[in-house]
C-alpha cells in the first residue's frame, strides 16, 4: 500500500481539531499541526492551540515547538514537515495533517515555488513606507507592477504584499511570474478533507470562540507579551487589536469585537484559498467521523496506487 497524507482544511473555529483527533484515532495515526500560529509556545490561548487533553488523545507535532523569537517560515516548515512524515510514514500508512494555514498546507501537498535571493535592504525600505506611508501606497505600487498578484494575493495582509512587492523589484520580473513553476515530486498521496458550515454558522462559531478565549485568559496572555509586540509573529488577530486596548487606543468591548470582525474576515479568506482546490472532499461541520472516514475508504478503493 502507498502512504496517505489525510489534510483536514477549513475556516477557523470549525472543528478541525476535534475531527484530526477522532481520524487519528481510528487510522491509529499521529498528527502534523500546519497552523503557523500554533507552532509558537509563547501563544496559546489566541491561537487555539489543542488544549492538554486534545494533545494526549492523539500524537501532535508542530505545536509549541518553536518561540515568537524564532526566525521560521513555511521553507522551513516545509523541509521539517517532510522529513518528520518520511519518518513517521515507517510506522504508520496514514498520517494526519490539520490545519488553516494555506500556505504551509500547499506547501507539505504542492510543494512551494521557488524565488530567487533578492537584496534584504528592499524588505527594510518596503517595510519603511509601509510604517509612512500606509498599506495603501504598497498595494498601490503592486498594482502597477503586478497587476495579476494585486487580483490573486491577500491584499490586505501586509506580509504578502511586500512579499510579492520586494520580488518584483529585487528581479525586474513579476511577482506572479514565478509561481505554478514547480516540478516538485511527492513520494505519498494526499486525501484533502474540507469542514464547512453555512456562513451564519461560521460566525456564529467565531464569536463565540472569542468569548471563551477572554473567559480563559487571552488578556492577561497579551499583556505578557507587550515586550515582543513588534515581532513579526504578534502582528495577528487577537493580539494586536488586544495591543491597541492596552496602549489605551480602544475600549475593551471594541477590541473584541474587532477581533471577531477581523477573525470572520480571515475565515473568508481561508475559504475562498481552500476552495481553489477542486480535488478536496467537503462536508458539513457536523458530519460524523465515520462517515468521513467510509468516504476515504471508498477514495482509496478507487485510487489504483492503494490496491
Amino acid at each position: 500500500m502507498n502512504k496517505l497524507l489525510l489534510s483536514i482544511v477549513g475556516p477557523t473555529a470549525i472543528g478541525k481539531t476535534a475531527l484530526s483527533i477522532k481520524l487519528a484515532n481510528a487510522f491509529n495515526t499521529e498528527i502534523i499541526s500546519a497552523d503557523s500560529r500554533q507552532f509558537f509556545k509563547e501563544m496559546s490561548i489566541g491561537t487555539a492551540a489543542p488544549s492538554t487533553e486534545e494533545l494526549t488523545a492523539a500524537k501532535h507535532h508542530f505545536i509549541h515547538h518553536k518561540s515568537i523569537q524564532d526566525n521560521y517560515n513555511v521553507g522551513a516548515f516545509e523541509k521539517d514537515a517532510l522529513n518528520l512524515l518520511h519518518q513517521l510514514f515507517h510506522n504508520h500508512d496514514v498520517v494526519i495533517m490539520v490545519g488553516g494555514s494555506g500556505m504551509y498546507v500547499d506547501a507539505v501537498t504542492k510543494g512551494l515555488d521557488y524565488f530567487p535571493d533578492v537584496d534584504p535592504n528592499i524588505r527594510e525600505t518596503l517595510n519603511k513606507h509601509l510604517q509612512e506611508q500606509g498599506l495603501p501606497y504598497l498595494q498601490n505600487q503592486l498594482k502597477e507592477l503586478d497587476a495579476k498578484s494585486y487580483t490573486n494575493i491577500a491584499i490586505d495582509n501586509p506580509h504578502r504584499v511586500i512579499r510579492a512587492l520586494e520580488i518584483c523589484i529585487g528581479t525586474g520580473k513579476p511577482y506572479s511570474s514565478f509561481l505554478n513553476k514547480k516540478n516538485n515530486n511527492r513520494n505519498f498521496e494526499t486525501i484533502t478533507i474540507g469542514l464547512t458550515a453555512d456562513r451564519d454558522i461560521i460566525y456564529n462559531r467565531i464569536n463565540q470562540r472569542v468569548d471563551i478565549m477572554m473567559q480563559q485568559g487571552l488578556l492577561d496572555e497579551v499583556k505578557s507579551l507587550i515586550p515582543f509586540k513588534s515581532l513579526n509573529a504578534l502582528n495577528t488577530v487577537g493580539y494586536k487589536e488586544l495591543f491597541n486596548y492596552l496602549e489605551g487606543e480602544w475600549t475593551l468591548d471594541f477590541a473584541i469585537s474587532e477581533i471577531k470582525k477581523n477573525t470572520r474576515r480571515f475565515a473568508k479568506r481561508q475559504l475562498t484559498w481552500f476552495k481553489k482546490d477542486e480535488n478536496t472532499l467537503w462536508f458539513d461541520y457536523l458530519t460524523s467521523a465515520d462517515s468521513i472516514v467510509e468516504k476515504i475508504n471508498e477514495e482509496l478503493k478507487k485510487d489504483e496506487n492503494f490496491h
